[in-house]
């Protein structure tokens, strides 16, 4: 014979306190859920430790392919719901295919992408509303030092020069200020340890 299952009246009050909430929405950002996050965080901080990850297939040349499909955070491995699938090349300039963009441009890509969003995010926290943003990347790289043809001049970058247009509750400060939050701006403005292991056939 089966138990007839009750509920109580304090777990019926609380499905409709649950109902009854409306999450606030700002910049396209859900701060109510990102409230959540922050105070989940805060009472377990292992859930903020995430491994992001990428593979790549060289096919010619430049000409390489790179796919990102699954990663590790809020401790348990995870899934995007698809992968995705970054094409990269040369210019012919610069012996290439032009099959997609450069690594150099996949970096301004990514600074772009992590800043505006960082922006975004941590505005929409303020309560602070946007109406566009809207920013331009450059950087600067001396092929003498890539090609070994001196010794003093660095392979990768030497300067990246951002230029941001705000439109919102935003003064300049502000958004310096928020933009200075971003992890791929620490990561490219700070030295970061890159391990390389490396199997051979």
């Amino acid at each position: 014979m089966k138990r007839k299952q009750t509920v109580n009246k304090k777990d019926i009050d609380k499905m409709k306190t649950t109902l009854e909430t409306k999450e606030t929405v700002l910049n396209g950002v859900n701060v109510t859920r990102l409230g959540q996050t922050i105070e989940a965080i805060q009472q377990k901080p292992d859930l903020a430790q995430f491994k992001f990850r990428a593979r790549n297939q060289w096919k010619l040349g430049a000409h390489n392919v790179a796919t990102i499909s699954d990663f590790y955070g809020t401790c348990q491995e995870l899934q995007h719901q698809t992968p995705f699938v970054l094409v990269a090349d040369e210019p012919p300039v610069l012996l290439g295919g032009d099959a997609g963009a450069s690594a150099g441009e996949y970096i301004l890509a990514g600074l772009s992408a992590c800043l505006t969003g960082t922006l975004a995010c941590h505005a929409s926290a303020r309560g602070l509303k946007i109406e566009n943003i809207q920013s331009e990347y450059e950087g600067d790289v001396d092929l003498r030092g890539f090609l070994d043809l001196d010794p003093k001049v660095r392979n990768g970058y030497r300067e990246i020069r951002v230029k941001f247009r705000v439109k919102g509750d935003l003064d300049e400060a502000t958004v310096r200020e928020l933009l200075s939050k971003s992890p791929i701006y620490d990561t490219l403005a700070n030295p970061v340890k890159i391990k390389i292991e490396v199997e051979t056939e």
